[in-house]
Order: C-alpha cells, then structure tokens, then sequence
C-alpha cells in the first residue's frame, strides 16, 4: 500500500463534506467531480482522498496534477475474507469521508462494506438502469439496436448495478452513429450528470427512502 501527498485546497471541516473518490481507470469523471468544486460549482465539499486498486491507473496522474491525495491499496496484500474492504472501511473512517463516488471502480463492494456506508455511496453508470448492467453496458445497449440509452446515477446496495436510482439522463442514439461516437457522448454525459448529483447531495437535496429517492 503507498499513499502519496500532495498540497490541497484548504477547506472548514466543520462546513464540509469529504468525499473519497474509488477509481481503477483513466479516471475522467474523477477530474470532472474535482473540477466542479474547484469551480465553485460544488460547494461544501471537498475531495479529500482518491482510493485505487490499480498501481499504473491513470487516474493517478491527474490526482497528483490536481493536488489531490492519493492512495493506492494493493489488492495481493488484501486478498482474504473480504480484508480489501476491511482496509476501505478503516481507511474512510479515519479520513471522516461522508460521500463515496465511484469512478470507473472495477471492484465489487462487499455487503460489509455497503452496510457501513448505507446510502453514501453512490455509482454511476453508462446505461439507463435497469437496462443493461454490467461493465460492457455502451456496447451492449449499441448492439441490441436502442433508439435511446443515457446514464444512471444510482446509490450502491449489495447488488450489482441495483441501487435506488437518483437520476438519469436519456440520450437518443444518432441514426447511422458508430459506437465510439456514443462513447464520446455517453462519457460527456457523465461528467455532467455526476457533478450535478453531488452538488445537490452536498446541499442536503437527495432524501431515499427504500428504493425511491427524492431530488429538490
């Protein structure tokens, strides 16, 4: 495990949310979310800590060009009995996280896990849930032929893709599009969908209750 320090924007914990960040990619929506605050778009929250499974993800590079915190876990050292997740929780716990973002995190989350954060973890996904689960979701909405697919912001619960859905955008697939082009539009789409769901977490505007969740 090595955790990496970089300067930081200052923040009132009295005032603010810490947020932890959960990615294993190129990290995208990461920089979407950090950048929403920095703007000032986002207010009362901080990213506090980026957490990766993986030691060459790129996401990496643009925490440290961001001043984020880093820490990647290895999962070899971590590797029993659910100890990965026994390590997220104890790493969040210190940090006083009170949101965790998903970001293109490939790791399943244990119901442990799930358990101790109820409510205050939330994902997103490439599709509008309950269609099209799993991580190939573009594709494979693309080639079973959908006039319109979009994007999932949804908590996570101990199944996958499952969790109460906060909000989703629908986009119409263009006639004669090419996946990539999808892609490009899908991943455009996140990185404002996400950063809008955060915004209004952070100002106390998303009440669940079950599975039905209210946005004002």
């Amino acid at each position: 495990m090595s955790r990496k320090h970089v300067k930081r924007t200052t923040h009132d914990a009295r005032r603010t949310t810490n947020i932890a960040v959960l990615a294993s990619g190129n990290g995208s929506n990461f920089e979407a979310i950090v950048g929403a605050i920095k703007r000032g778009y986002i207010k009362k929250t901080c990213v506090k800590l980026l957490i990766t499974d993986k030691e060459k993800a790129y996401v990496r590079v643009r925490a440290e060009r961001l001043g984020i915190t880093q820490l990647y876990i290895n999962p070899r050292e971590y590797n029993t009995g659910g100890a990965f997740d026994k390590k997220l929780i104890q790493v969040l716990k210190k940090e006083k996280i009170g949101l965790v973002v998903l970001a293109g995190y490939m790791r399943i989350l244990t119901p442990v896990f799930v358990k101790k954060f109820k409510n205050k973890v939330i994902n997103i996904h490439p599709a509008l849930l309950p269609a099209f689960k799993g991580a190939r979701a573009i594709g494979d909405a693309y080639r079973y032929g959908v006039k319109i697919t979009g994007v999932t912001v949804h908590f996570v619960d101990e199944c996958i893709d499952h969790g109460p859905i906060i909000a989703q955008k629908p986009l119409p697939v263009k006639k004669g599009e090419s996946l990539s082009g999808l892609e490009r539009r899908i991943h455009r789409a996140e990185h404002t969908l996400y950063p809008l769901v955060i915004k209004k977490i952070s100002e106390g505007k998303v009440k669940v209750r079950n599975r039905h969740v209210q946005v004002g």
